[in-house]
């Protein structure tokens, strides 16, 4: 006799049933799939540890400890990854490298990256860095329409999915690269939507994104997350380059930000976004924060350079496809180096290192103290003023007057002490080369004193200051109390004071040519002529001198 049959002749014998009568569905908790995330951001390239403070992060005890490095990043995610889990990345995997990586197009990166698991990973501004073509040829493989194949053969193209939801084709206004991309785990579906700032243009070579445009984000995230909801998945992780800064000292796992752009976008995103994933500003935190129906969602960042794996454990509704945000849980790993290596990757990195030795180790010329980066009052820096002056020089046969040097684009100092085997004060070709990495086109352009005037104005925009670093000829004061706009003042070139009828001849790199970091005027300069690649002036200028000393930082004065 069937269940129910047995129920309804107890039922009509007026006996008791006990412990039968069937649970409503809804009394009876979901059936859920445990899915695990790793995440990494702002790799750049960092195949061997990172040194100085480069290679130190904050611990979950509050503890400064040495962190990052390929062959750690690797062994890290071994412990950490179990069978339900999937690895992905916020963007900058590559760009701004050191020499290891750089030197072959970063796809000694990109290949460890895949060979470690990582399966999507959103666009970064550094991803531009040598033009969208480029970052196709990462994407897809082929060898480097110039320099050719690497020593491993021809590329084969990255294992992992490149998404950019906001970064469209001019023509077509389609995207250029896919948007979102869905990966299954455990029996459920995940769907990841990747972003990148869309200061984008204002820090990347005009040149390399002309036929792009860069949207904003949330619009194009909550495009994408319709999109993903239409092909029925519910569980969507957004995977944005762009973040928010911290107060200094934050562990990990603390949620010490100071809202921003980053913080924006993870309130303002669809709500059926679960867990928004950040990089961009090299920090570390986990938050949470409210989405537009008011519901918690993760919101977290992984620090730069390989020190830092996030971890998200998530449940997910079998019967809904959906993740139980109340069952979230945001972790941040410090990559420390008190475990064993990975040996696989430590002989995948010793192979890159012995490869690019050659090029790395040639001395070029010598310092007879450190050239840093730390700024005067006034923002000026003696390894700018440095790059200023060999900037200069590299340009004077072709008019150059004066040159002025981004300080975003120097990436590292110049320390007196040897990283090798060099000996102290000799700066090697990879040394120069982690200054200026960009491989950016020096060039020359004519403004009138006039438009040098406002070009130097522009030092103060809505994303803070950037203090132009001038060659040793070129002088100005600066008052930061004055409003935006009217804070320069005292110009001169060649110590006679700057007439703003007369046409200057301004050497500069392309970035900030094109534009970059709000350098607007540069654009309308007249007469471009373009010269050597950046770092390629920075090798002559030392080898042309015996030794380097640092400069008095006298050529900016604040009042």
């Amino acid at each position: 006799m069937t269940r129910r049959r047995t129920i309804l002749a107890c039922a009509a014998a007026g006996l008791t049933v006990v412990g039968l009568t069937a649970q409503p569905a809804a009394a009876r908790p979901a059936p859920t799939a445990s899915v695990r995330l790793l995440a990494l951001n702002d790799f750049h390239g960092n195949l061997e540890p990172p040194s100085g403070s480069s290679g130190r992060a904050i611990d979950e005890n509050g503890n400064t400890v040495p962190a990052g490095g390929a062959a750690y990043v690797a062994a890290h995610l071994k412990q950490l990854r179990n069978r339900d889990t999937l690895t992905v990345a916020q963007g900058d995997l590559i760009g701004a490298s050191p020499l290891i990586s750089a030197a072959y197009h970063d796809e000694p990166s990109v290949q460890f990256l895949g060979d470690v698991g990582v399966t999507a990973s959103a666009v970064g501004n550094h991803e531009f860095d040598e033009g969208y073509d480029e970052l196709l040829r990462i994407q897809n493989g082929g060898c480097h329409p110039v320099d050719g194949c690497s020593p491993a053969g021809r590329w084969r193209g990255a294992k992992f999915d490149y998404l950019a939801a906001n970064v469209l084709k001019k023509r077509h206004h389609r995207p250029a690269m896919k948007p979102w991309t869905i990966r299954r785990v455990n029996g459920v579906r995940v769907g990841f939507i990747g972003v990148v700032t869309k200061t984008t243009p204002s820090i990347v070579t005009a040149e390399g994104i002309k036929d792009l445009e860069f949207v904003d984000e949330v619009a194009a995230a909550n495009s994408a997350a319709r999109e993903l909801k239409r092909r029925h998945v519910r569980a969507m992780v957004l995977l944005v380059h762009e973040g928010d800064q911290v107060k200094a000292g934050s562990r990990p796992d603390e949620c010490g930000i100071e809202p921003g752009a980053g913080s924006r976008i993870a309130k303002a995103a669809d709500p059926e976004i679960d867990v928004v994933l950040s990089g961009h500003t090299h920090q570390q935190y986990v938050c949470t924060v409210e989405d537009p129906d008011g519901d918690p969602r993760l919101f977290s960042s992984g620090s730069s350079f390989g020190r830092v794996i996030t971890q998200v454990d998530l449940k997910v509704n079998r019967r809904t496809g959906d993740i139980v945000r109340s069952a979230m849980k945001g972790d941040n790993h410090v990559v420390t180096r008190d475990i064993a290596p990975d040996p696989a990757t430590e002989k995948f990195v010793q192979t890159w290192k012995d490869r690019v030795s050659e090029i790395a180790d040639k001395p070029i010329g010598k310092i007879t103290a450190d050239l840093t980066r730390a700024p005067s009052p006034a923002g000026e820096t003696a390894l700018g003023d440095v790059i200023a002056d060999a900037q200069l020089a590299s340009m004077k046969g072709l008019g150059a007057q004066v040159a002025v040097m981004n300080p975003g684009g120097v990436r590292t100092d110049l320390t007196y002490a040897a990283s090798g085997s060099e000996g102290d004060g000799v700066v090697t070709y990879g040394e120069a080369f982690a200054v200026q990495p960009f491989s950016n086109v020096m060039g020359v352009v004519s403004l009138t004193g006039a438009q040098l005037d406002a070009l130097l104005e522009q030092q103060w925009t809505t994303a803070g200051e950037k203090i132009l670093q001038p060659s040793a000829n070129l002088h100005f004061t600066i008052n930061r109390t004055k409003p935006v706009g009217d804070r320069v003042s005292s110009i001169t070139v060649d110590g006679t004071p700057v007439d703003p009828s007369t046409t200057y001849k301004v050497a500069a790199n392309n970035f900030l040519l094109g534009g970059g970091d709000g350098f607007s005027v540069f654009t309308e300069g007249k007469d471009q002529v373009l010269g050597p690649i950046d770092l390629d002036a920075l090798v002559a200028y030392f080898t042309a001198q015996p030794t380097i000393a640092p400069p008095p930082l006298n050529r900016i004065t604040a009042q």
